[in-house]
């Protein structure tokens, strides 16, 4: 292996100079496309000296004329958020928290991929690969990090501990921007897959909410070799007639139990009237990239809407999220300049998450084990997902937590892998 150095984010070209700096490291006869690279983070003072010029010279709209969310987040929270930013926010002690991982970069099908990869100390334990979504990264796991490997000091059994492999998916993060088409879930579930045999496992397991949701899909789907299972805390299980009348607003047909209708009010509303930026990133990505690359207010406000939205926190997403927490997000996505870049994965996937068609579950064979979080943008109903997912084994609804459950709730959500795994670990073979 190359030794361990550092990214140094200089504007547009920060991924190829990472490229650069990782080849001209080790040596040629070393280093091969199936290396596995040490990694460090160091973001250039001048970077964040200009994030906060940027911040300082926000010009900010007037009020909405509301007095409820209905036109937007409002003002006053973004303004206290982005004043604490530009002030008050550290991210060197963000840094400082991942540099103290184990990190990684590999390349995989052309695109450089960054990940976490903790080993428990636990001789059987069983591999696991977290997917984050949008507007997430692998910050939302860092929490379950311990409960995952080390379930002894976290109330659990030393049998029910996990290696954990945390990536970013590309165009997020710091793993590579792709400069092509082509790079939708099913092309990243086919790089999960390389990246867990290239770790030295024979056999896994995959979570995943929001984008990893749909990448675990499509994980289950492709049933590569060694693949013992997926879990979903946020399942495609619309069946296929109601998708129509739910993106339409139409009424909610008769003979609904409650939960399905609890779900498909829920979904008619995202839909209707909070799903606009979803049109925006699926249809033009590029456009939204230039507001999300230039305007630390503007990709703030476009994210910290969804942190409000669905945290289960009653549309105060402080209760369960610090300031920090949600910064050191939003700033990931900044310092990276990957606005535009993780845009695209919406126009790449252009599906219906929700819909069990669109995500075509049925043709999922590997276990499915699911966790239904309150505060999700719906709540799955068990008679959807028992539909929905043939191979289906595992259904859980919890109490608390909601769209960012591993980051909302890390031990209520380690405990439900603990248990919805727990079955398939007579599947695992040495590694």
């Amino acid at each position: 292996m190359a030794s361990a150095v550092g990214l140094f984010l200089l504007g547009d070209g920060q991924h190829h100079l990472l490229q650069q700096t990782f080849a001209a490291t080790a040596s040629s006869a070393a280093t091969a496309d199936e290396s596995v690279r040490p990694f460090r983070i160091q973001v250039p003072q001048e970077q964040l000296d200009d994030l906060r010029r940027r911040i300082a010279a926000t010009r900010w709209p007037d009020r909405e004329t509301v007095n409820d969310t209905s036109q937007g987040i409002q003002l006053e929270k973004v303004r206290a958020l982005v004043d604490y930013w530009g002030k008050d926010y550290d991210w060197r002690r963000a840094e400082a928290r991942l540099n103290a991982l184990p990190q990684f970069i590999t390349r995989i099908d052309g695109v450089d991929i960054q990940f976490i990869h903790v080993r428990s100390k636990e001789p059987h334990a069983m591999p696991l690969i977290l997917t984050h979504g949008w507007p997430g990264s692998p910050l939302e796991f860092l929490k379950t990090i311990g409960p995952l490997t080390d379930p002894v000091a976290y109330g659990g059994r030393a049998e029910d501990a996990f290696d954990v492999v945390i990536p970013a998916i590309p165009g997020h993060g710091f793993s590579g921007r792709p400069t092509a088409t082509g790079w939708g879930p099913d092309r990243v579930a086919r790089a999960w897959d390389v990246l867990m045999k290239r770790l030295g496992y024979s056999h896994y397991v995959s979570q995943g909410g929001d984008h990893g949701s749909v990448i675990s899909d499509a994980l289950g789907r492709l049933a590569p070799p060694g693949l013992l299972g997926i879990h979903l805390n946020m399942p495609a299980t619309v069946p296929p007639e109601l998708v129509g009348p739910i993106n339409s607003g139409a009424p909610a047909p008769a003979g609904l139990g409650a939960d399905e209708r609890r779900a498909f009010d829920a979904l008619s509303t995202f839909f209707g009237r909070n799903a606009a930026y979803g049109a925006m990133m699926v249809t033009r990505p590029q456009t939204i990239g230039y507001s999300l690359a230039d305007s630390p207010a503007g990709m703030a406000a476009w994210m910290y809407e969804k942190f409000a939205a669905w945290t289960d926190s009653g549309g105060e997403p402080e209760r369960v999220l610090s300031r920090d927490e949600m910064l050191d997000d939003i700033s990931l996505y900044w310092l990276t300049n990957t606005g535009a870049s993780s845009s695209r994965f919406y126009w790449e996937n252009n599906n219906n998450n929700f819909s069990a068609a669109a995500q075509k579950t049925a043709q999922i064979k590997v276990p499915v084990a699911i966790t239904v979080f309150p505060g999700e943008i719906y709540r799955a109903p068990k008679s959807w997902a028992q539909r929905a997912y043939p191979s289906l084994d595992y259904f859980h609804a919890v109490d608390k937590g909601g769209h960012f459950a591993a980051w909302e709730q890390p031990q209520l959500f380690s405990e439900e892998l603990r248990e919805a795994f727990r079955p398939l670990r007579a599947g695992l073979t040495s590694h």
